[in-house]
């Protein structure tokens, strides 16, 4: 009578050791997954994603998997998105992946110098991202951020960023946004003294002109010392980035003359002081160099052909540069219409 007892008493003992050996086994041993991806999608139930993991060979079958997230306390802590695993992981690091929500990225590269309207192209173009601003203006977008009635030029900080599959493009947008703000800020407050700027956003128009007239990163306070000099003395800035922006879509990449004396907001040629908004995106070392500039005096600059400028603080010595550099001896062209420095047509050249 006693033997019958301890005899089932023993098989479950043994039932349940080799039960235990086998989820011990099973969450420890080294699976491999390959380099496919795999989705945890929205509203995914453990048991259903266990089931595709086992479908498609990293484990060998579910439950266990099922089991050690119900151990754990994790049976409702996995979250959505696309996941790659590493060759050699244990089931029990899968799962602390997933609940992590350590999924897949994708980078999306928003160039130093471009417009609001080349961030939105390039984000337009990026994969994985749920589409949301499509038809919509720039007001919209900017409404949509919770920033309504602000001018979206300028306000986005261009880097590298970071999305997961189904994210929309205001994630990315937005990110720029406060990245830019934080840094406008920082550098507002460390700025030198006596710039003739009222406020933050005026330092950051002038850093978008400055961003699109440096060709070489050892003369941008060098550049942004020309404009502030020239901001001054009252004289009209005569940089050709702001005019194209003021005409829109009408550039045909040939900038002419009756262009820049054609009078907009931001023909610089025809208006003195700054543009009302900035014109493109600077990057940190433009916001910078606006902020400690090198202030030698020179209210002129003229492209040498190599990437590099000529700084004069005259306007004999500009238009010799602008003889020598551009019109290679000839006559110099008749100046702008209403310049107040008589300047040649491209004072500031790209």
């Amino acid at each position: 009578m006693r033997t019958r007892r301890i005899r089932p008493a023993i098989g479950l003992l043994v039932l349940s050791a080799m039960a235990a050996v086998y989820l011990f086994w099973s969450w420890n041993h080294p699976l491999q997954p390959g380099t496919d991806v795999y989705a945890v999608k929205p509203g995914m139930s453990l048991r259903a994603f266990a089931r595709e993991l086992s479908s498609r060979g990293v484990l060998p079958e579910s439950h266990s998997f099922v089991w050690l997230a119900y151990l754990t306390g994790h049976q409702r802590d996995l979250k959505s998105g696309e996941y790659r695993f590493r060759n050699g992981m244990t089931a029990g690091e899968l799962l602390e992946q997933i609940v992590a929500g350590r999924v897949i990225e994708y980078p999306v590269t928003l160039v130093e110098g471009w417009t609001f309207r080349q961030f939105l192209d390039a984000i337009g173009e990026a994969p994985k991202l749920t589409r949301t601003l499509s038809g919509l203006s720039s007001r919209a977008i900017m409404e949509k951020l919770g920033h309504k009635g602000e001018h979206p030029e300028g306000r986005f900080f261009p880097d590298t960023y970071y999305y997961s599959s189904g994210q929309t493009e205001l994630v990315i947008l937005a990110n720029a946004y406060d990245r830019m703000q934080k840094l406008l800020q920082q550098e507002w407050e460390k700025r030198d003294n006596n710039l003739p700027f009222r406020d933050a956003y005026e330092a950051l128009i002038l850093a978008s002109i400055v961003e699109k007239e440096t060709g070489r990163a050892d003369e941008r306070r060098l550049i942004a010392g020309v404009f502030i000099n020239r901001l001054r003395h009252g004289m009209r800035l005569q940089t050709d980035p702001t005019v194209i922006y003021g005409m829109g879509e009408s550039f045909s990449g040939n900038l002419r003359l009756k262009d820049l004396r054609r009078d907009t907001p931001y023909n610089t040629y025809t208006r003195t002081g700054l543009p009302p908004t900035p014109v493109a995106m600077p990057g940190k070392e433009s916001l910078q160099a606006v902020m400690h500039p090198v202030l030698n005096g020179a209210l002129f600059f003229v492209a040498r052909g190599d990437g590099s400028h000529e700084f004069s603080a005259t306007l004999k010595e500009h238009n010799k540069a602008v003889t020598k550099y551009q019109l290679k001896g000839k006559a110099r062209p008749a100046p702008v219409s209403g310049a107040r420095d008589a300047a040649p047509a491209a004072t500031i050249s790209r």
